[in-house]
Protein backbone atom coordinates (compact mmCIF):
# COMPACT_ATOMS: atom_id res chain seq x y z
CA UNK A 1 0.00 0.00 0.00
CA UNK A 2 1.39 3.40 -1.03
CA UNK A 3 2.52 5.93 1.57
CA UNK A 4 -0.35 8.39 1.10
CA UNK A 5 -2.91 5.59 1.40
CA UNK A 6 -1.22 4.34 4.56
CA UNK A 7 -1.48 7.87 5.95
CA UNK A 8 -5.25 7.82 5.37
CA UNK A 9 -5.57 4.40 7.01
CA UNK A 10 -3.74 5.70 10.08
CA UNK A 11 -6.04 8.75 10.18
CA UNK A 12 -9.06 6.43 10.08
CA UNK A 13 -7.60 4.42 12.96
CA UNK A 14 -7.41 7.64 15.00
CA UNK A 15 -10.99 8.46 14.04
CA UNK A 16 -12.15 5.03 15.16
CA UNK A 17 -10.25 5.38 18.45
CA UNK A 18 -11.89 8.77 18.97
CA UNK A 19 -15.35 7.23 18.67
CA UNK A 20 -14.42 4.26 20.85
CA UNK A 21 -13.52 6.67 23.65
CA UNK A 22 -17.18 7.74 23.74
CA UNK A 23 -18.91 4.44 22.96
CA UNK A 24 -17.17 1.62 24.78
CA UNK A 25 -17.07 -1.98 23.62
CA UNK A 26 -18.58 -1.34 20.18
CA UNK A 27 -15.57 -1.54 17.90
CA UNK A 28 -17.28 -3.59 15.17
CA UNK A 29 -20.33 -1.33 15.06
CA UNK A 30 -18.14 1.78 14.84
CA UNK A 31 -16.21 0.18 11.99
CA UNK A 32 -19.48 -0.43 10.14
CA UNK A 33 -20.51 3.20 10.66
CA UNK A 34 -17.21 4.40 9.18
CA UNK A 35 -17.62 1.91 6.33
CA UNK A 36 -20.94 3.51 5.38
CA UNK A 37 -19.53 7.02 5.62
CA UNK A 38 -16.54 6.25 3.40
CA UNK A 39 -18.74 4.40 0.92
CA UNK A 40 -21.12 7.35 0.68
CA UNK A 41 -24.02 5.41 2.20
CA UNK A 42 -26.52 5.93 4.99
CA UNK A 43 -27.17 3.95 8.18
CA UNK A 44 -30.31 2.74 9.94
CA UNK A 45 -29.73 2.16 13.66
CA UNK A 46 -32.43 -0.06 15.15
CA UNK A 47 -32.07 -0.29 18.89
CA UNK A 48 -33.72 0.22 22.24
CA UNK A 49 -33.36 3.65 23.92
CA UNK A 50 -30.25 4.52 25.90
CA UNK A 51 -27.67 2.45 24.03
CA UNK A 52 -25.65 5.44 22.81
CA UNK A 53 -26.95 5.99 19.28
CA UNK A 54 -27.15 9.78 19.54
CA UNK A 55 -23.80 10.05 21.34
CA UNK A 56 -22.10 8.01 18.64
CA UNK A 57 -23.46 10.22 15.86
CA UNK A 58 -22.55 13.45 17.66
CA UNK A 59 -19.07 12.07 18.31
CA UNK A 60 -18.64 11.31 14.60
CA UNK A 61 -19.61 14.86 13.64
CA UNK A 62 -17.15 16.34 16.14
CA UNK A 63 -14.39 13.96 15.08
CA UNK A 64 -14.53 15.08 11.43
CA UNK A 65 -15.25 18.74 12.30
CA UNK A 66 -18.52 18.50 10.39
CA UNK A 67 -21.89 20.17 10.77
CA UNK A 68 -24.41 18.21 12.83
CA UNK A 69 -28.18 18.64 12.75
CA UNK A 70 -30.96 16.62 14.31
CA UNK A 71 -34.57 15.96 13.33
CA UNK A 72 -36.90 14.64 16.02
CA UNK A 73 -39.61 12.76 14.14
CA UNK A 74 -43.27 12.78 15.13
CA UNK A 75 -46.58 12.46 13.25
CA UNK A 76 -46.88 16.27 12.96
CA UNK A 77 -43.54 16.67 11.17
CA UNK A 78 -43.93 18.06 7.64
CA UNK A 79 -41.60 17.58 4.64
CA UNK A 80 -40.83 21.32 4.70
CA UNK A 81 -39.62 20.92 8.31
CA UNK A 82 -36.85 18.76 6.86
CA UNK A 83 -35.99 20.35 3.53
CA UNK A 84 -36.76 24.02 4.24
CA UNK A 85 -39.15 26.53 2.69
CA UNK A 86 -39.20 29.44 0.26
CA UNK A 87 -40.37 32.63 1.99
CA UNK A 88 -41.40 35.81 0.19
CA UNK A 89 -39.20 38.77 1.13
CA UNK A 90 -41.22 41.99 0.58
CA UNK A 91 -38.21 44.30 0.57
CA UNK A 92 -36.36 42.31 -2.10
CA UNK A 93 -39.65 41.36 -3.83
CA UNK A 94 -38.63 37.75 -4.31
CA UNK A 95 -38.77 34.38 -2.63
CA UNK A 96 -35.76 33.41 -0.50
CA UNK A 97 -34.94 29.84 0.42
CA UNK A 98 -34.62 29.15 4.12
CA UNK A 99 -32.86 25.81 4.42
CA UNK A 100 -33.98 23.06 6.76
CA UNK A 101 -31.88 20.79 8.97
CA UNK A 102 -31.07 18.49 6.05
CA UNK A 103 -28.44 21.00 4.90
CA UNK A 104 -25.65 19.50 7.00
CA UNK A 105 -22.82 16.94 6.92
CA UNK A 106 -24.14 14.57 9.59
CA UNK A 107 -27.92 14.32 9.90
CA UNK A 108 -29.55 12.41 12.74
CA UNK A 109 -33.16 11.46 12.00
CA UNK A 110 -34.35 10.35 15.40
CA UNK A 111 -37.16 7.77 15.54
CA UNK A 112 -37.75 7.90 11.81
CA UNK A 113 -40.65 5.46 12.04
CA UNK A 114 -42.67 8.03 13.99
CA UNK A 115 -42.89 10.29 10.92
CA UNK A 116 -45.66 9.76 8.37
CA UNK A 117 -44.80 8.06 5.09
CA UNK A 118 -45.25 11.40 3.27
CA UNK A 119 -42.62 13.01 5.48
CA UNK A 120 -40.31 10.00 5.25
CA UNK A 121 -40.49 10.23 1.46
CA UNK A 122 -39.04 13.75 1.64
CA UNK A 123 -35.73 12.10 2.54
CA UNK A 124 -35.57 9.79 -0.51
CA UNK A 125 -34.18 12.32 -2.98
CA UNK A 126 -31.54 13.47 -0.51
CA UNK A 127 -30.46 9.93 0.32
CA UNK A 128 -30.10 8.86 -3.30
CA UNK A 129 -28.98 11.99 -5.15
CA UNK A 130 -27.55 14.26 -2.43
CA UNK A 131 -29.77 17.17 -3.37
CA UNK A 132 -33.31 18.34 -2.62
CA UNK A 133 -35.96 20.06 -4.70
CA UNK A 134 -38.06 22.82 -3.13
CA UNK A 135 -40.66 24.71 -5.18
CA UNK A 136 -39.03 23.47 -8.37
CA UNK A 137 -35.53 24.65 -7.44
CA UNK A 138 -32.70 22.18 -6.85
CA UNK A 139 -30.34 22.61 -3.88
CA UNK A 140 -27.17 20.55 -3.46
CA UNK A 141 -26.44 19.11 -0.03
CA UNK A 142 -23.08 19.66 1.69
CA UNK A 143 -20.37 17.06 1.08
CA UNK A 144 -19.85 14.69 2.70
CA UNK A 145 -23.47 13.99 3.63
CA UNK A 146 -24.31 11.10 5.93
CA UNK A 147 -27.78 10.38 7.24
CA UNK A 148 -28.22 8.18 10.29
CA UNK A 149 -31.76 7.26 11.22
CA UNK A 150 -32.84 5.55 14.42
CA UNK A 151 -35.88 3.50 15.25
CA UNK A 152 -37.06 1.65 18.34
CA UNK A 153 -37.76 -2.03 17.55
CA UNK A 154 -40.12 -2.60 20.49
CA UNK A 155 -42.25 0.56 20.43
CA UNK A 156 -45.12 0.14 17.95
CA UNK A 157 -47.66 2.70 19.19
CA UNK A 158 -47.66 5.80 16.99
CA UNK A 159 -45.13 4.36 14.54
CA UNK A 160 -45.23 3.78 10.78
CA UNK A 161 -43.54 0.97 8.86
CA UNK A 162 -40.68 2.22 6.69
CA UNK A 163 -41.49 1.74 2.99
CA UNK A 164 -39.33 -0.75 1.10
CA UNK A 165 -38.14 2.04 -1.19
CA UNK A 166 -36.72 3.85 1.82
CA UNK A 167 -35.21 0.78 3.47
CA UNK A 168 -33.43 0.07 0.18
CA UNK A 169 -31.70 3.45 0.38
CA UNK A 170 -29.99 2.63 3.66
CA UNK A 171 -26.63 1.05 2.89
CA UNK A 172 -26.25 -0.56 6.31
CA UNK A 173 -28.62 -1.50 9.10
CA UNK A 174 -27.11 -2.29 12.49
CA UNK A 175 -27.77 -2.39 16.20
CA UNK A 176 -25.46 -1.26 18.99
CA UNK A 177 -26.99 -3.47 21.65
CA UNK A 178 -26.18 -3.40 25.34
CA UNK A 179 -22.53 -3.11 26.40
CA UNK A 180 -20.87 -6.05 28.10
CA UNK A 181 -20.22 -5.94 31.85
CA UNK A 182 -16.63 -4.72 31.55
CA UNK A 183 -17.54 -1.94 29.11
CA UNK A 184 -20.47 -0.78 31.23
CA UNK A 185 -18.25 -0.67 34.31
CA UNK A 186 -15.66 1.34 32.39
CA UNK A 187 -18.43 3.64 31.21
CA UNK A 188 -19.40 4.44 34.80
CA UNK A 189 -15.80 5.30 35.66
CA UNK A 190 -15.19 7.40 32.54
CA UNK A 191 -18.31 9.50 33.08
CA UNK A 192 -17.90 10.11 36.81
CA UNK A 193 -17.01 13.79 36.24
CA UNK A 194 -17.93 14.56 32.62
CA UNK A 195 -18.92 12.78 29.43
CA UNK A 196 -15.92 12.03 27.16
CA UNK A 197 -17.68 13.70 24.21
CA UNK A 198 -17.34 17.10 25.91
CA UNK A 199 -13.57 17.04 25.44
CA UNK A 200 -13.58 15.27 22.08
CA UNK A 201 -11.35 16.89 19.45
CA UNK A 202 -11.50 16.59 15.68
CA UNK A 203 -8.93 14.19 14.19
CA UNK A 204 -9.99 14.71 10.56
CA UNK A 205 -11.92 17.32 8.61
CA UNK A 206 -14.60 17.03 5.95
CA UNK A 207 -12.13 17.69 3.13
CA UNK A 208 -10.04 14.74 4.28
CA UNK A 209 -13.15 12.57 4.37
CA UNK A 210 -13.85 13.47 0.73
CA UNK A 211 -10.27 12.55 -0.23
CA UNK A 212 -10.57 9.17 1.50
CA UNK A 213 -13.93 8.54 -0.19
CA UNK A 214 -12.18 9.08 -3.51
CA UNK A 215 -9.43 6.63 -2.51
CA UNK A 216 -12.03 4.06 -1.52
CA UNK A 217 -13.56 4.14 -4.99
CA UNK A 218 -10.18 3.06 -6.39
CA UNK A 219 -9.93 -0.07 -4.23
CA UNK A 220 -9.53 -3.08 -6.52
CA UNK A 221 -12.43 -5.50 -6.94
CA UNK A 222 -11.20 -8.64 -8.68
CA UNK A 223 -13.54 -10.09 -11.30
CA UNK A 224 -13.74 -13.38 -9.39
CA UNK A 225 -14.80 -11.55 -6.20
CA UNK A 226 -17.28 -9.45 -8.16
CA UNK A 227 -18.81 -12.67 -9.57
CA UNK A 228 -18.95 -14.10 -6.03
CA UNK A 229 -20.78 -10.99 -4.81
CA UNK A 230 -23.19 -11.03 -7.76
CA UNK A 231 -24.01 -14.69 -7.24
CA UNK A 232 -24.85 -14.10 -3.58
CA UNK A 233 -27.05 -11.14 -4.47
CA UNK A 234 -28.88 -13.05 -7.20
CA UNK A 235 -29.45 -16.10 -5.01
CA UNK A 236 -31.31 -13.92 -2.48
CA UNK A 237 -33.89 -13.43 -5.25
CA UNK A 238 -34.07 -17.13 -6.11
CA UNK A 239 -34.14 -18.69 -2.64
CA UNK A 240 -37.42 -20.49 -1.94
CA UNK A 241 -37.79 -18.83 1.47
CA UNK A 242 -37.42 -15.30 0.09
CA UNK A 243 -40.36 -13.24 -1.15
CA UNK A 244 -38.29 -10.16 -2.03
CA UNK A 245 -34.54 -10.40 -2.56
CA UNK A 246 -31.74 -7.86 -2.80
CA UNK A 247 -32.17 -5.15 -5.42
CA UNK A 248 -29.53 -4.02 -7.93
CA UNK A 249 -29.03 -1.00 -5.65
CA UNK A 250 -28.27 -3.44 -2.84
CA UNK A 251 -25.65 -5.14 -5.03
CA UNK A 252 -23.95 -1.81 -5.68
CA UNK A 253 -24.15 -0.93 -1.99
CA UNK A 254 -22.38 -4.16 -1.13
CA UNK A 255 -19.63 -3.36 -3.68
CA UNK A 256 -19.07 0.14 -2.24
CA UNK A 257 -19.23 -1.08 1.37
CA UNK A 258 -16.75 -3.90 0.67
CA UNK A 259 -14.27 -1.45 -0.84
CA UNK A 260 -14.57 0.88 2.16
CA UNK A 261 -14.26 -1.99 4.64
CA UNK A 262 -11.14 -3.27 2.85
CA UNK A 263 -9.59 0.21 2.92
CA UNK A 264 -10.28 0.65 6.65
CA UNK A 265 -8.53 -2.66 7.23
CA UNK A 266 -5.43 -1.52 5.33
CA UNK A 267 -6.04 -3.26 2.00
CA UNK A 268 -6.38 -1.83 -1.49
CA UNK A 269 -8.32 -4.88 -2.70
CA UNK A 270 -11.52 -6.67 -1.66
CA UNK A 271 -11.48 -10.29 -0.46
CA UNK A 272 -14.44 -12.74 -0.24
CA UNK A 273 -14.49 -12.50 3.57
CA UNK A 274 -15.36 -8.80 3.23
CA UNK A 275 -18.45 -9.79 1.24
CA UNK A 276 -19.49 -12.54 3.68
CA UNK A 277 -19.12 -10.27 6.71
CA UNK A 278 -20.96 -7.28 5.25
CA UNK A 279 -23.81 -9.14 3.52
CA UNK A 280 -25.96 -9.42 6.65
CA UNK A 281 -25.68 -5.68 7.29
CA UNK A 282 -26.11 -4.55 3.66
CA UNK A 283 -28.55 -7.13 2.26
CA UNK A 284 -30.39 -8.30 5.37
CA UNK A 285 -32.83 -5.40 5.78
CA UNK A 286 -33.65 -5.49 2.07
CA UNK A 287 -34.83 -9.12 2.14
CA UNK A 288 -38.41 -10.14 2.92
CA UNK A 289 -39.13 -13.78 3.71
CA UNK A 290 -42.32 -15.65 2.89
CA UNK A 291 -44.63 -15.86 5.90
CA UNK A 292 -44.58 -19.67 5.67
CA UNK A 293 -40.79 -19.68 5.85
CA UNK A 294 -40.84 -17.45 8.93
CA UNK A 295 -43.35 -19.77 10.60
CA UNK A 296 -40.98 -22.64 9.89
CA UNK A 297 -38.22 -20.77 11.75
CA UNK A 298 -36.34 -19.27 8.82
CA UNK A 299 -34.54 -15.96 9.38
CA UNK A 300 -32.61 -13.65 7.09
CA UNK A 301 -29.40 -14.76 8.82
CA UNK A 302 -30.15 -18.46 8.26
CA UNK A 303 -31.09 -17.83 4.61
CA UNK A 304 -27.85 -15.94 3.96
CA UNK A 305 -25.95 -18.74 5.70
CA UNK A 306 -27.46 -21.32 3.35
CA UNK A 307 -26.60 -19.14 0.36
CA UNK A 308 -22.98 -18.86 1.48
CA UNK A 309 -22.81 -22.66 1.64
CA UNK A 310 -24.06 -22.94 -1.95
CA UNK A 311 -21.71 -20.38 -3.51
CA UNK A 312 -18.13 -21.36 -4.27
CA UNK A 313 -15.56 -19.01 -2.75
CA UNK A 314 -12.89 -17.78 -5.19
CA UNK A 315 -9.41 -18.69 -3.97
CA UNK A 316 -7.05 -17.15 -6.54
CA UNK A 317 -7.28 -13.39 -6.89
CA UNK A 318 -5.44 -10.84 -8.96
CA UNK A 319 -4.36 -7.94 -6.73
Amino acid sequence: METTTQHHVEALAKLKANLESCILGKSSEIELLLTAMLAGGHVLLEDVPGTGKTVLIKALARSIDGQFRRIQCNPDLLPSDITGVSIYHPKEEKFLFRSGPIMTNILLVDEINRATTKTQSALLEAMEEQHITVDGDLYELPSPFLMLATQNPIDFEGTYILPEAQLDRFMIKLSLGYPNEAAEKQMIASQSKAHPIESLQAVMDTDQVLVVQDRVRRVHLDEAVADYLLTISRKTREHKAVFLGASPRATLSLVHAAKAYAFINGRDYVIPDDIKYLAQYVLGHRMILHSEARLDGATVTSVLGSIFEQVRVPVRLEK
